[in-house]
């Protein structure tokens, strides 16, 4: 399986959204580039991540007005994280294990190198998968 660097630098820049920015322009960004989850920073530092899932739980559910509010009322401030030392293995079982679907990967010096999603990972598990079965393919057909 490839290394996470090699993923991170096979996908789009990051998209991002600042903690004071409404929800209603996170939501913009979303649809905009038909993405899950934007990273939330502030300085360039991580404070947070916005989700479908965190709009459909403290906005609509809750009846707030996303155009009133801002990110940092409703972002996930508990990020789980990982480096590039991960494996995609270790990615799945932590996304696994604490229910999320997207993960920041974060740099040596703290700094967000990009996120990944569960669709990222799965793509690259069966393209592992294919490439594994290919080869024995090859091998038993000659």
């Amino acid at each position: 399986m490839r290394p996470l660097k090699q993923l991170i630098d096979a996908k789009p820049s990051t998209v991002t959204v600042g903690p004071d920015d409404t929800v209603f322009t996170a939501l913009t960004l979303l649809a905009q580039f038909d993405i899950g989850a934007l990273l939330v920073l502030e300085q360039g530092k991580l404070v947070g991540i916005f989700s479908e899932r965190d709009y459909a739980r403290k906005i609509i559910l809750k009846g707030k007005a996303s155009k009133d509010t801002p990110v940092r009322e409703i972002m996930s401030d508990k990020v789980s994280c990982v480096t590039l030392k991960q494996s995609v293995e270790e990615c799945m079982a932590l996304m696994t294990d604490k229910r999320i679907r997207h993960l920041p990967v974060i740099g040596p010096n703290g700094e967000v190198l990009g996120i990944l999603s569960i669709g990222d990972l799965v793509k690259e598990v069966i393209s592992d998968q294919k490439f594994t079965i290919d080869q024995l393919v090859s091998y038993i057909q000659n």
